[in-house]
Parts: structure tokens; C-alpha cells; sequence
């Protein structure tokens, strides 16, 4: 049986769970106690759990083509948010991964998933770009002036992971974050820094294809994370551990994070040590010569 297919039932089932209980509108996300100013004028958690809910409450407006996740309030907001764009695995939905791009949205980016079940080309991903392109200079809309279009991200699970990659070599994206991709693209067209994310115990798309792209990415800096003990689904509904370091790598490449740059990059590298989460950890050369804090 191919990935793909290995997707379709469990996937079909957790996309009619999460749709009965995802409801429409709004969605508010419980801020910490405290914030902290990093560069932009992003606030961010007092402590270092990136894992922890941000301080923007959220809110989802599902269209035919995007599914956006964003901080409620952004018609009030000071400053720019900076973007994401999502790629689903086969056979799902935005829904199914509902928990981690409120996640994202709640620590103030403005999440663009892609409605289509089948994503690896990327095309909706780049669509969802052109749309809040087109919101951000149109003066009626919420988003008038407060989308980052400058700080843009691609991220995806499994067949999205390799959107994801596919999506990459778009000269919008600033980085990319693929989660168990898929096999089906080419690493070597990506000219940007990425984090390319397994699970120790998946079976679908078996950590040895992630870091084949790992290796096949010497041009530019890249990560390869392996999550201990988790399988393809660990992602789907409460994300776990990858709310953390996705939220890091994104506020570390997006927002400017100083705090979250550190645990990938120096000498002191945050996820390097951390091996309750890591099962392996790697930088290639590139990385290994990225500064811990911008100059």
C-alpha cells in the first residue's frame, strides 16, 4: 500500500472529528501573563515555552481556496504579521491540523492554509499568498496594511511537507518548515533556510526519507529534527511536541526572536541538547556557521 493510500482512513476520520468540534467564526487563544518586546514589536511569552499559547487571540475565516488562521484583533493592530503558508497531508483538510495553526496565530502570525486535499504541487499555497496580497493593499479589508508580505514561511505535513519544499523556491518565501514530507519534490531549487522535521516512530514516511533531503540541502542552512517517539499522526490534533520548536524556528526566521534563534543555532543550540524531545538532531555546515544572534 503506497503513503498515500495509508493516509486516507485515518486521516478521512480525524478530519469529520475535528470538523464537528472546530465550529465557525471566531476562536480565542488564553494569553500568558506576561510579554516581552522583540524586534518588530512582536510581544512574546515571558518565558522560553514556545509551546505555551501567545498573547493574540485568534480568529478563522474559511474561504473557498485559503483557510486563514489570524490574530482576531489585526484591524487594531501596530505592526505587520508575518505569514505562513500551510500544505495539508493527502486526503485532509486545514481542520485536521487546526490546533497548531491556531497555535501560530495565537503567537501573531497570520496562518494561509490551503483548502485541497492533494497539495504537493504547491499551487493553492502560492494562491493563498496572492490573496492576502491582495487584502493587504485593499483599504476595506481587516488585513489593510498589517500583513507582513516580507516574512513569509511554508510549512506542511506529510504530502504538504513536500509542498512545503515544492513552495520554496518561490522568491516570497523566506523559509521553509516541513513536517514528515513527503517524497515527491526537489530540495536543490529551495534557496532559503529550512527545518526539516521527522518522527522517530513513523512509518509512513520513514525518518531515512527525511534526511535524504537533509542531505541533498548542502547549499543552503538546514536542520534535521527527529522527534522522539512520534509517529505520522502525532502532529495531527494537539500538536505536542511540535508546537514548540515550530513556533521557534517560525519567530526565529519571521519575526526576528532572538530568544527562539538560540535553540538552533551557536554553539549553545537549544534543540541540540534537549534530548528528551530529539531522538537526533543535525546542522550541515551552513547552518553550523549561522550566528546564535544576528549581528
Amino acid at each position: 500500500m503506497s503513503w498515500r493510500r495509508k493516509l486516507l482512513v485515518p486521516l478521512a476520520v480525524l478530519t469529520l472529528a475535528l470538523s464537528a468540534s472546530a465550529g465557525a467564526g471566531a476562536s480565542s487563544a488564553s494569553a500568558p501573563t506576561g510579554t516581552a518586546a522583540v524586534a518588530g514589536g512582536a510581544p512574546t511569552a515571558a518565558a522560553t515555552d514556545f509551546g505555551a499559547p501567545g498573547p493574540y487571540a485568534t480568529a478563522v475565516e474559511v474561504g473557498a481556496i485559503t483557510t486563514l488562521y489570524y490574530p482576531r484583533d489585526i484591524a487594531d493592530s501596530d505592526r505587520p504579521h508575518p505569514v505562513i503558508v500551510w500544505g495539508n497531508g493527502t486526503f485532509a483538510f486545514p481542520v485536521v491540523y487546526r490546533d497548531l495553526l491556531l497555535h501560530w496565530a495565537s503567537q501573531g502570525f497570520i496562518v494561509a492554509a490551503a483548502n485541497t486535499p492533494q497539495s504537493n504541487l504547491g499551487i493553492s499555497m502560492r494562491e493563498g499568498i496572492d490573496m492576502l496580497t491582495r487584502r493587504n493593499a485593499d483599504p476595506d479589508s481587516i488585513f489593510h496594511n498589517h500583513v507582513d508580505l516580507e516574512h513569509i514561511g511554508a510549512s506542511g505535513h506529510s504530502q504538504g511537507g513536500a509542498a512545503a519544499i515544492v513552495v520554496g523556491s518561490d522568491p516570497r518565501i523566506d523559509t521553509i518548515l516541513p513536517i514528515q514530507p513527503g517524497p515527491l519534490a526537489n530540495i536543490n531549487s529551495v534557496h532559503v533556510p529550512a527545518l526539516l522535521l521527522a518522527g522517530q516512530k513513523d512509518s509512513i514516511v520513514f525518518p531515512f526519507l527525511v534526511k535524504a533531503f537533509y542531505d541533498a540541502a548542502d547549499h543552503i542552512p538546514a536542520l534535521y529534527g527527529e522527534v522522539r517517539g512520534a509517529d505520522h499522526f502525532t502532529v495531527v490534533g494537539d500538536p505536542g511536541p511540535f508546537a514548540a520548536p515550530t513556533t521557534a524556528w517560525f519567530r526565529a526566521q519571521l519575526m526576528g526572536d532572538q530568544t527562539a534563534r538560540a535553540q538552533f543555532f551557536g554553539p549553545g543550540c537549544g534543540i541540540c541538547t534537549d534530548s528528551a524531545t530529539w531522538s537526533d538532531v543535525r546542522r550541515n555546515g551552513l547552518a553550523l556557521s549561522v550566528p546564535a544572534v544576528t549581528p
